[in-house]
């Protein structure tokens, strides 16, 4: 057996958290080894963000030219989509992304990677890890580990579904061609963004969802979001749950639904599977290491990220928390600051981002209504609809809507959330007016560029106190 090689750091996953925390440890001058069983990179990288919102670029650019008759004396058309070539440069773009952003920094930091599937062993109180590859077992020991192995698609328990060639989010950006049909399960983020991505390449798209669309935000950007799918030919089935499926006679699938107008059975060439995703903890061993896991197999932590192992700590989306890289990443950071320097830094949601990439954007931070006034804060909401925003009366699409939460009693704004056209930006914007601690006056009151869509945050902050219908352009 090789001798034990012994780190300050070792990272179990190559992921947004994974990399900020070897950065940060690296730079504080710690040894580092990055373990990683399959594509250095993680989920955002490879099959999550860039690929997604690369296709969803792309299709946007196709229903522009489809949809350019809103503007008079505009005439363009679109041909049908060659998916292999669409999906070729995708995979160039994500390869290219994922040697400049993840492999080549290996290099430039210095960090070791160890091929292979991690499992704990040893004792709680003397961890170690064992890589297994190719018949070869490596034994590493370090003064702190860091689980941050990500999470995957979650499959729900569903009659006949394992019985057949159902996609996931990943698979479904590996298709070569077109769908005539496709049904998706889910009304999350990452259900409603493939289903506009394939209906814009051309796919009779249905949506099965349990409540609503984007259930966890504001009702309005639900009621936003079907119009907008219904505009673009979206069928969305609600209350929907399934309740089997099987394969059809020409290679398809049939979903037998219940919903509010009875059962029915639908066909589709395919059936895309987007109901969340789970924590991947499998094989770790993390039980006999004292380390906690929730009910979805998330590894439990506190604030500073730390679990119920001293020298064992987690990050990303196998925490459970918020799955955006940008919290994996600063989880990372943290976790590092926390266990090398004593940081006691502890991570604050208040005013994180929300984002879903459809078009329009829905995009939203801090709290939603029915959340402040959960947490007991007297709140008072005002909704300005597009048709009051320039920007959006020039781009001829006035569909959405910008939402201000503010508390009553001393006016601070605890929430925004908008569906517009670059409702991201405008997500960005308002993590810095909570962060500042703005109140409504105040942002009412403020510089804001004419004809950008941000400009919508100042309107939503002046129709507390006045009608904005009744303003003239660049009304101050």
């Amino acid at each position: 057996m090789p001798a034990e090689r012994v780190f300050d750091l070792a990272v179990i996953g190559s992921g947004g958290g994974a990399f900020a925390a070897a950065i940060r440890a690296t730079n504080l001058r710690k040894s580092v080894v990055m373990v990683e069983r399959g594509t250095i990179g993680g989920t955002c990288v490879n099959t999550g963000c860039v690929p997604s919102k690369a296709l969803l670029a792309a299709a946007a650019a196709r229903h522009g030219a489809l949809e350019s008759g809103r503007f008079p004396g505009i005439t363009t058309s679109a041909k049908p989509v060659d998916m292999a070539s669409l999906i070729a440069g995708k995979g160039s773009l994500v390869a290219e992304l994922q040697s400049s952003k993840y492999e080549d920094l290996i290099g430039r930091y210095g960090w070791k990677v160890s091929r292979g599937s991690a499992s704990f062993a040893g004792s709680a109180d003397d961890p170690v890890l064992e890589v297994s590859a190719a018949g070869s077992v490596e034994t590493l020991r370090a003064e702190h580990y860091l689980v941050a192995t990500g999470s995957t698609p979650f499959i729900p328990d569903i009659e006949g579904l394992i019985e057949i060639k159902y996609l996931t989010s990943t698979s479904a950006m590996e298709l070569d061609h077109v769908p005539h049909t496709l049904m998706i399960l889910g009304g999350g983020y990452v259900a409603l963004e493939q289903a506009q991505l394939f209906a814009r390449l051309g796919t009779k798209v249905t949506v099965l969802v349990r409540s609503r669309l984007a259930s966890a935000e504001e009702p309005e950007a639900s009621k936003a979001l079907m119009g907008v799918f219904a505009d673009e030919g979206i069928r969305v089935i609600r209350r929907a749950e399934v309740e089997s499926v099987r394969s059809s006679s020409d290679g398809g699938v049939l979903v037998r639904v219940v919903s509010s107008a009875g059962r029915d059975e639908y066909p589709a060439d395919h059936l895309l599977v987007a109901t969340g995703r789970a924590p991947v903890t499998g094989g770790l061993n993390l039980t006999a290491m004292g380390v906690h896991t929730g009910a979805h197999g998330e590894v439990v932590v506190d604030d500073r990220l730390a679990t119920s192992n001293p020298r064992v700590w987690a990050a990303g989306d196998v925490t459970g928390h918020p799955a955006f890289v940008y919290v994996a990443a600063a989880h990372g950071a943290i976790a590092v600051d926390n266990a090398f320097a004593s940081a006691s830094r502890e991570v604050n949601y208040r005013s994180l981002p929300r984002v879903m990439f459809t078009s329009p954007n829905l995009a939203a931070v801090g709290l939603t209504d029915k959340q402040a006034r959960e947490s007991g804060i007297d709140c008072e909401c005002r909704v300005v609809t597009l048709d009051h925003v320039p920007r959006a009366l020039v781009n001829r699409d006035t569909r959405g809507f910008i939402k201000m939460v503010a508390d009553q009693k001393s006016g601070r704004i605890v929430g925004i959330t908008a569906v517009a056209e670059n409702a991201a930006e405008i997500a960005a914007a308002g993590v810095y007016i909570l962060e500042a601690g703005m109140t409504v006056t105040q942002v009412a009151n403020t510089w804001s560029p004419y004809l950008t869509m941000a400009e919508a945050i100042k309107l939503a902050a002046q129709s507390f106190t006045r009608d904005v219908s009744q303003l003239s352009c660049c009304a101050a």
